[in-house]
This record gives C-alpha cells, structure tokens and sequence, in this order.
C-alpha cells in the first residue's frame, strides 16, 4: 500500500465524509469552479463567494447552508476569511493538490 494511504487514511476519511453529503459536494464544486476564475494559481489569488452565494439554488435555509459549510471547513477543503458581516470561502489548494495526487495513485489489483 502506498505511503500516502498509510500516514493519511485519517485525512482522506474526513474529506471524503465531508463529501458525502449532496450539498457540501455541491457547494466544494462551487468553489473549486469559481477557484479557477483567478489569473494565478496561487491559493492568495483564488476568487471567494459569500455563504448565501454559495447556497443559491440548494433549496436550503442559510442557517443548514452555514452548517455545510463549517464542515467542509472541518474537513479541510475550504478555507473562510469574514469581511465585516460577510464571510467568504475559497478552496483550499493544498487540500486540493492532497486530493489530485491520491488519485493518481495506481490501484492495486
């Protein structure tokens, strides 16, 4: 077994529960699409969305859209800045190269 599955079942677990729930998923695809929008590939230059951006369309209350959001922040996979009363959430990039790099690994048969 690789490395990466050895020191990081923990962390995958975590993700990977976090994604699970329907909203989150499509709340982190939200963001990891709107990630892509920045010129750079820096995390400092990735483009946020508001919490009640992020929730548009879900058919859910701001207050559940919060809660899906601090898990994914739980997680790992979102980093939150506030700004005066609003907050805005980004991907987070390492969580994101972690994620590309386990998936590339070779599955063992």
């Amino acid at each position: 077994m690789s490395n990466i599955l050895n020191t990081d079942i923990r962390r995958l677990t975590e993700i990977f529960n976090a994604l699970s729930n329907p909203h989150r998923l499509t709340i982190f695809i939200r963001l990891a699409r709107c990630s892509t929008k920045g010129t750079d590939d820096t995390p400092d230059d990735q483009v946020c969305e508001c919490v009640s951006a992020l929730g548009k369309d879900l058919g859910i209350a701001l207050p559940t859209v919060s809660h899906h959001i601090k898990e994914l922040y739980r997680a790992g996979l979102i980093k939150m800045t506030r700004r005066g009363n609003t907050v805005e959430c980004c991907v987070d990039h390492e969580t994101l190269v972690f994620l590309a790099e386990f998936f590339k690994l070779p599955i063992p048969v």
